[in-house]
């Protein structure tokens, strides 16, 4: 297996387990007015245990999106380009679009994301643990749009059929 393949895999995988996250979100989500109106306790961790899972799902839309060819795209004039120009096309939105957005989110945020590792960042409007997640998201959505950005960059391109 080349590493494409192995690299598509894995970005797959992560998709799809990212995906399952919006089940816990909705509950989360949910439960939050009764647990406050009802329970009089627990709203807040709910919510911020939503906002955990609600940073790691929104981590992988871009590339989810990207791989379903459903994001935002100038399809009424690309359906009528041949399967090679739109495959040169994508090529060339991930080259010079995707990957250095990418890389400047991780060099920029390099300094917040590290020093909210370093102290395992809480909640600040309840200090319970775990907003250093939501930073570190950030750092986890760069990394799997430049995954998927190599990808699309290193397939081949199609054949133009005569």
């Amino acid at each position: 297996m080349s590493w494409l393949e192995r690299l598509d895999r894995l970005i797959g995988k992560v998709v799809d387990c990212a995906q399952w996250l919006a089940l816990p979100l909705v509950v989360l989500l949910f439960l939050q007015w009764p647990l406050r109106d009802a329970v009089r306790s627990y709203s807040r961790e709910a919510n911020d245990l939503g906002q955990i899972f609600f940073a790691l799902f929104v981590t992988v839309s871009v590339t989810a999106a990207t791989r379903a060819g459903t994001h935002l795209r100038a399809d009424v004039l690309a359906q009528r380009y041949s399967p090679r120009l739109r495959s040169r096309i994508r090529k060339l939105g991930a080259l010079l679009g995707l990957v250095p957005w990418a890389l400047f989110v991780l060099i920029s945020s390099k300094p917040i994301v590290m020093a909210s590792l370093q102290l395992h960042e809480a909640f600040p409007d309840t200090a319970n643990p775990g907003y250093f997640v939501i930073k570190l998201a950030l750092w986890l959505m760069a990394v799997t749009i430049l995954a998927q950005a190599a990808l699309d960059i290193a397939r081949p391109l199609p054949r133009d059929d005569v």
